[in-house]
């Protein structure tokens, strides 16, 4: 019996062995099934600012596979036709939606007009469009640019007021954005409608700053070396501030509320509270890059079938060297 046994124990361990060598008998456990993930083709126009940088970074971290998502990140290096071409090559690739960050506003009605046809949504960030048909895009999320602007000459009319400067010329050295940005228009515009409606105001120069430090500081340098006077910067983006200040700084000019020159800046990054709260810039105006996670959520809207707002304005605010406090800094995403 006990042979009998051992027999049959035998047999069965040959079995086993045979069935695994021809891989027919023996199961192992399933594989967990693929996840899956929302493909979203991103393409961001640069890397330009800190401003853009944080918003690259919002976009990262909203659009994760963590979050269901698989993102394609192209960065178009400040080149219109870079951003074409990576949106065709997000059509090709089959991606699910695509989320656009423009250099400019116009010259995408082709471009979208392929990914319309392709059955492909596109979102829009920052930056707006300008386009025959809206319904290329979907929804738009960004800032509210032109509010920003009326912001800052709203808050310099009553600093004038309270420095009693109310009967001195405004002389103001506008720091301009790239140009057809939507930024830089409404900033512009805001700029404009308050020089006209105040007969002291008048712009000393208007300089092209291309959102970036190296080219602040380079058309600052360059303009102060015409002599021309001013008492006012009004500055489209903190970096380009940053780099106007080093100019400064070169001319041995003061600038701040102790100093002879106004500093308004806009988005208001980390650095540029630190430079308010030390007291050497005097406004600066937030312009929010948290995006992404109100793009996730549009997303997971189309998602579900439902109709997301076509305008979708992110929360803002202003510091100056008269609010703001450590406070401020530590509780800062960017």
């Amino acid at each position: 019996m006990k042979q009998t046994i051992k027999n049959i124990a035998s047999l069965l361990v040959t079995c086993t062995l045979l069935a695994a060598s021809c891989g027919c008998a023996v199961k192992s456990e399933p594989e967990p099934p693929e996840k899956d993930l929302i493909v979203v083709g991103f393409s961001q126009l640069g890397s330009e600012s800190d401003w853009r940088i944080a918003n690259t970074q919002s976009m990262l971290d909203a659009l994760s596979e963590e979050n269901g998502f698989d993102l394609l990140f192209d960065n178009a290096k400040q080149k219109q036709e870079n951003q074409f071409l990576a949106i065709r090559n997000f059509i090709q690739q089959g991606v699910d939606y695509i989320v656009l960050a423009p250099i400019a506003e116009t010259g995408w009605d082709s471009v979208l007009q392929e990914a319309k046809d392709a059955g492909l949504p596109v979102i829009i960030v920052d930056r707006q469009i300008q386009v025959e048909d809206e319904s290329l895009y979907v929804s738009w999320v960004g800032s509210d640019f032109l509010k920003e602007g009326r912001t800052a000459v709203q808050w310099l009319e009553n600093e004038i007021s309270l420095k009693r400067m109310q009967n001195e010329n405004i002389r103001i050295l506008h720091i301009q954005g790239t140009d057809g940005a939507t930024a830089q228009i409404l900033r512009t515009h805001a700029l404009n409608s308050a020089v006209a409606s105040h007969p002291l105001w008048s712009i000393a120069a208007r300089l092209q700053g291309e959102f970036t430090e190296a080219c602040g500081y380079e058309v600052v340098r360059d303009f102060l070396e015409t002599g021309e006077s001013f008492n006012v910067i009004y500055s489209e983006n903190d970096n380009m501030t940053f780099g106007a200040m080093q100019a400064l700084d070169e001319a041995g000019l003061t600038y701040g509320p102790d100093g002879d020159i106004i500093i308004i800046t806009f988005d208001a990054v980390h650095a540029a509270l630190e430079e308010c709260l030390a007291g050497n810039i005097n406004l600066c105006v937030e312009c929010n890059p948290m995006h992404g996670p109100r793009v996730a959520n549009l997303i997971r809207q189309l998602e579900a079938g439902e109709t997301p707002e076509k305008l979708v304005y992110v929360d803002e605010t202003w510091f100056s060297y008269r609010r703001i406090s450590e406070t401020d800094l530590s509780e800062r995403p960017y």
